[in-house]
This record gives structure tokens, C-alpha cells and sequence, in this order.
């Protein structure tokens, strides 16, 4: 199946599902990548943290976490997408839950590797450069499965 839409949450929409849509956005630049959140910080920009700990990268994903701007799930934008990834198995089976048409597209990011990407809201840098290794660990696998 190919994955032309692809739809990232967390919780806030500032920290782990922009870092991970912005991967996304640089490695498919051809599909529709977007991200949401449960309880989304609504119109928030990405936290600095989470810009500081992608600023090693490449121009286009800065120019990603630069412009991002937080906002809410809705029903719309599960319908919308071919796959859902959440970053924890709670998230998905909330997704899942609340919409039952989200069943058979809805993952955890870290579904390959059985990994939760933990919250680093609210705390330090570290915790943010961990968040994103997890990321880009757990991402690695859906390279080979999203065409």
C-alpha cells in the first residue's frame, strides 16, 4: 500500500510529532505529511527545545520546525490520512477509540521497534536530543514500508 498521506500525533503538537513530520517532509517531499495533537497547544510554533535539538540538521527540516504551527486533531484530518502515527500505544488506542474508521491505519511510530516516544515537555535539553534519537530510530523501520 502506498502512503500518500500521512498524518503524526502527540500530544501538544509542539515537540515530538513536529520533529517527526519534519523527518518525514525531508525524506518524502512529494507526500502530504502533516501532525496534530491530542490537546494540542492550539497556534503555538514548535518548542525552542525541540527547534534546538533539530538545528543540527539539514536547512529544509529547520525550515519545517520554523514555520510549524500547533493545532488540534479533528475527524477531517483522520479521514484524510492513509496512515496514522502516534507515539504511544494509549495515543492510538484513542485515536482508534474516538474514531473507529482509524483502525488498520493508526501505529505507533515505534510499532517496529516496540518503542513509546516518551513527553519531553517541561523538561531539559536532554530529555528532548532523547525524544529525537527515539524518533529517528523508530522512523527508520516505516522508511522501508511507506513507498
Amino acid at each position: 500500500m502506498e502512503f500518500n498521506n500521512i498524518l503524526v500525533l502527540c500530544v501538544g503538537n509542539i515537540c515530538r510529532s513536529p520533529i517527526a513530520a519534519a523527518l518525514l517532509m525531508d525524506k518524502y517531499p512529494d507526500k502530504h505529511i502533516d501532525s496534530a495533537g491530542l490537546s494540542a497547544v492550539v497556534g503555538h510554533g514548535a518548542d525552542t527545545k525541540a527547534l534546538d535539538a533539530m538545528s543540527a540538521f539539514n536547512s529544509v527540516i529547520n525550515m519545517h520546525m520554523n514555520k510549524h504551527i500547533a493545532k488540534k486533531i479533528t475527524e477531517e484530518l483522520t479521514v484524510k490520512a492513509d496512515l496514522i502515527l502516534t507515539m504511544s500505544t494509549s495515543q492510538s488506542k484513542w485515536i482508534e477509540d474516538k474514531w473507529p474508521h482509524c483502525r488498520g491505519k493508526t501505529f505507533r511510530i515505534g510499532y517496529w521497534i516496540d518503542k513509546d516516544i516518551a513527553d519531553p515537555y517541561g523538561h531539559d535539553k536532554l530529555a528532548f536530543e532523547a525524544a529525537k534519537q527515539d524518533i529517528i530510530d523508530s522512523l527508520s523501520p516505516w522508511f522501508n514500508k511507506i513507498s
